[in-house]
């Protein structure tokens, strides 16, 4: 188990790291001069681009197309400052899952990687004698980054609604909490050329929870994403649905706040044990992915969904030191009933009593749940829209994913019927039946954050055509001033040698 280090050199180190890295991008003459013309409405800036989210993949694309001069963005975050995300929330696990050394959302930047981060504070020792890097220091590695590259957060912020215009921008409805009285909340409205959806695991769906838990009053159960009191499960006995990393995560989390005793029920006779798709892990998945045949993505997620990714043996061993654990294999839930203050939940094997109940059964992708989406929604295209697997490899999750185009952005059910979305772009867990795992995943974040942002690069610069060549008609700025030679053919008078022949 990690804990976090004390710094041995907290100012010195990280000011030298930031002067580095100060340096490296004055070498390499980045972020890039501003290039994007200024569009005004009524007076007020309009976007280059809103980014709704400002965890990981939210940063790691507003870092990008601030290298490439698109400097005119916002990102809008319902979380408070330094709380983005799911690391010092509803992630429960002791340390990440990714091997301590991948780069993540660092741009190909040495100076911007976490182990710089880490050791410019504690050293190349510490470094050398970690595991793996705890949750909480991600996060604060994560602020650093926000702060170090300056990247422009809205804090407090959720996005009510997207709504196109007639323009072909996109309007924002937001909801602040306001500074000094969190109740009250002021409402804006802010235009977009661009907008990207860095919406996480969540993507563009939520929680799911399955049917079984409509019978069930809401004091008796939560998702593992809820913000769950587990100090008032001290003494009580609580069952975990499910045989995810999160569903171990949440048990162990019940056990240490001192719960009486924690069932977990896992619908499967036996717990996977490989993590197929690491196994074909390599620069060929992350930039091929994308160009594959529609029948061969789906054949490839649909494998790797199937196979199921295992729990880290570290989550799993957190669970069972405890004696008072019980894992249940091959036991889906059949029914659940309220018998007075308790639950009593039925599987295959019997019927179990117990006092409080956590699904970690996932997220959804649809779409049309969200209220943000209304306007949209019914507009994209999903992959059962368009790609028939057949009834081997049907999968509801994967037929509900947005069709995306090369650039991330969502295209259209029927064509014409609503152009700008276009300029939305899908970049989390819903793009990774079209892009693969590079939109929310820590190992390949910088690559998907860069298609992305090139991508928007080149469509307002394709949008704006006219006015670039317009600037380059305009363009007089000398190179030469016309001094610099003579035009010897010019000359008033020149002399030229007689010229002769023999006969």
């Amino acid at each position: 188990m990690n804990t976090t280090t004390k710094p041995q050199t907290t100012s010195t180190g990280l000011a030298a790291l930031e002067a580095r890295l100060r340096e490296d991008l004055a070498w390499l003459e980045l972020p890039s001069p501003a290039w994007v013309p200024p569009r005004f409405v009524e007076g007020e800036r309009v976007l280059d681009v809103a980014i709704v989210g400002g965890g990981m993949a939210g940063l790691a694309v507003a870092a990008e197309l601030r290298m490439l001069g698109i400097h005119h963005i916002k990102l809008f975050d319902q979380a408070s400052a330094g709380r983005e995300g799911p690391w010092v929330t509803y992630a429960r696990m002791q340390t990440l899952r990714s091997p301590k050394q991948l780069t993540g959302p660092a741009l190909r930047f040495p100076a911007l990687t976490f182990r710089a981060w880490y050791e410019a504070q504690f050293g190349r020792e510490q470094w050398d004698a970690l595991n793996k890097i705890a949750r909480e220091q991600w996060m604060d590695y994560l602020r650093w980054y926000r702060d170090v590259l300056a990247l422009p957060v809205v804090n407090d912020t959720r996005v009510a609604r997207l709504e196109p215009r007639a323009d072909g921008l996109w309007a924002l409805h937001l909801q602040s909490a306001a500074a000094q009285a969190p109740s009250e909340v002021r409402a804006r409205t802010v235009l977009a050329r661009h907008i990207v959806l860095a919406t996480g695991r969540e993507g563009l769906g939520g929680p799911y929870v399955p049917p079984v838990a409509a019978t069930l009053p809401a004091r008796f159960y939560a998702h593992s994403s809820d913000a769950i009191d587990f100090d008032a499960l001290r003494a009580k006995r609580v069952a975990v649905v499910g045989g995810s990393a999160s569903a171990f995560d949440n048990a162990a989390v019940a056990l240490e706040a001192g719960a009486a005793r924690v069932d977990m029920f896992i619908r499967r006779s036996e717990m996977p044990r490989i993590n197929k798709l690491t196994g074909i892990g390599s620069p060929g998945l992350v930039h091929g992915f994308q160009h594959l045949q529609y029948e061969w993505k789906w054949r490839f997620l649909h494998y790797s969904a199937q196979s199921q990714t295992p729990p880290p043996r570290d989550s799993v061993l957190r669970v069972t030191r405890h004696a008072h654990a019980h894992l249940h294999l091959g036991s889906p839930l059949l029914g659940a009933t309220i018998q007075g203050d308790e639950i009593a939940l039925d599987t295959p094997k019997g019927r179990y009593v117990l006092d409080y109940l956590i699904f970690a059964t996932g997220f959804h992708t649809e779409i049309d749940t969200r209220p943000e989406f209304a306007s949209i929604a019914p507009h994209v295209r999903r992959w059962r829209d368009r790609f028939n697997p057949g009834p081997e490899l049907a999968n509801e999750e994967l037929g509900a994913s947005p069709d995306l185009d090369l650039n991330f952005a969502f295209q259209e059910r029927a064509p014409g019927s609503c152009p700008s979305l276009s300029r939305i772009h899908c970049f989390n867990h819903a793009a990774s039946l079209s892009h693969g795992k590079v939109a929310g995943d820590i190992p390949a974040i910088s690559d998907g954050a860069q298609r992305l942002a090139r991508g928007i690069a080149s469509m307002l610069f394709h949008a704006d055509r006219e006015l670039h060549y317009a600037a380059l008609q305009a363009f007089d700025k000398a190179e030469l001033f016309g001094d610099e030679w003579v035009d010897a053919d010019a000359a008033t008078e020149v002399s030229h040698p007689a010229v002769t022949s023999e006969p």
